[in-house]
């Protein structure tokens, strides 16, 4: 996946406190090629058995059959890192049928190499073994080095004049074990891999969650008290007070200038809500729109862990009752436990604009975060509140 520019980079990937995980395209690239040259070196290194069935072919008799030995050893070198090869760039075990493909080549490479070397010439049985465990699966990778096992001690003791390699059986006994072991530890790595990418994955998303739910409940609070206070400035210079609408333009201009200093500040994580100014500005923007504001002249009594979940309330309330609701009324009452936002008005019109949805989802989020709970709905004698709570409600 690519760099997100605007998640903090942490070395190593790690996830940072307040931000996401970045893993760059240049990282991974590096990664794997990393790993493709340790598999090669790592594959390659198992041919160092491959001089002895050779030297063995060079001082047999010149021949057909020792030209074809020699021969027979090359190629096999060079097939089993292509089947090591090809392996790599599946990612793990190979097709089947492509994997058998290999296993029987090198097979068959064995027997001609077997022509002028003899019983040197199974020696490439254990690397058979070794590309067996490579590129199948485990059941018939576990078949193919038992079979390959006995054959290499059997067949010696059949054919007149050729002489038991010592151990060859245990050899590649051992050789599958010590593949199959790396194989594990391959397969152990790449999981961990993809588990750091759907990790940077889940934390780029929820940044972005957080970022538009922030953005909208900053922005939609703003902009609508911006909206009331224009509208009272063109009330107001068709009445002929220049001076009233000149400081609600003021205004205007104050609030356009806040809403995108808060947006620069959602943007780089920094952004927080006062409760004490989110009470002062739902006073100012509830006058602005004609509602009578009823709000507590104190906070100290909302313990300090709840005050930015108590503003966001605030926020969020005085913004749907200033746009939906028609009130002339609106109560703001805090608690130590709970903030709610009362109205006389008709209620918050779910159906007229879908953001007041999302503005809910933002506060019910944040609110899980702390152990409180949300409830809106109808009140009796009319109007609609909103209420934040902590703990069971009252």
């Amino acid at each position: 996946m690519s760099a997100v520019s605007t998640v903090p980079v942490v070395e190593g990937g790690l996830p940072d406190v307040g931000g996401g995980l970045v893993v760059t395209d240049a990282r991974s690239r590096a990664g794997s090629w990393v790993r493709g040259r340790l598999w090669v070196a790592f594959s390659a290194a198992w041919l160092v058995g491959l001089p002895y069935p050779f030297a063995e072919a060079w001082a047999a008799p010149p021949s057909t059959a020792r030209a074809a030995s020699l021969a027979a050893v090359v190629v096999f070198g060079a097939v089993y890192l292509w089947a090591l090869g090809a392996a790599h760039g599946w990612g793990g075990h190979l097709p089947p049928r492509l994997a058998w493909r290999f296993v029987a080549a090198e097979l068959a490479l064995v027997g001609v190499m077997t022509l002028a070397a003899h019983g040197a010439g199974l020696a490439g049985l254990v690397f058979v073994a070794v590309t067996g465990v490579f590129v199948l699966t485990t059941r018939p990778a576990l078949v193919l080095v038992a079979v390959v096992a006995i054959v290499g001690e059997v067949v010696p003791v059949l054919v007149p004049g050729w002489h038991s390699l010592n151990g060859l059986a245990v050899q590649c006994a051992l050789a599958g074990m010590a593949i199959y072991g790396y194989r594990q530890l391959v397969a152990r790595n790449r999981e961990l891999v993809r588990a750091r990418q759907e990790l940077a994955d889940v934390a780029v998303a929820r940044e972005r969650e957080r970022m538009a739910r922030d953005v909208h409940d900053i922005l939609g609070h703003s902009l609508t008290v911006i909206t009331v206070k224009s509208e009272l400035a063109g009330k107001l210079l068709a009445a002929g007070a220049s001076d009233r609408a000149t400081a609600e333009i003021a205004d205007v201009e104050s609030l356009a200038r806040a809403a995108l200093a808060d947006v620069r500040a959602t943007v780089s994580g920094l952004r927080q809500v006062g409760l004490a100014s989110e009470l002062a500005s739902a006073r100012s923007a509830l006058r602005a729109a004609g509602i009578v504001p009823t709000l507590p002249t104190a906070t100290a009594e909302v313990p300090e862990q709840l005050r930015e979940l108590f503003a966001w309330t605030v926020r969020e309330g005085t913004t749907n009752v200033i746009r939906h609701s028609g009130a002339g009324r609106c109560e703001i009452t805090l608690t130590a436990q709970s903030a709610s936002v009362r109205d006389d008005g008709r209620g918050p019109g779910w159906n007229d604009d879908p953001l007041v949805g999302n503005g809910l989802i933002g506060l019910r989020e944040r609110a899980a975060a702390r152990g409180a709970q949300v409830a809106v709905g109808p009140v009796p004698g009319g109007g609609y509140e909103l209420t934040v709570c902590v703990g069971a409600p009252s």
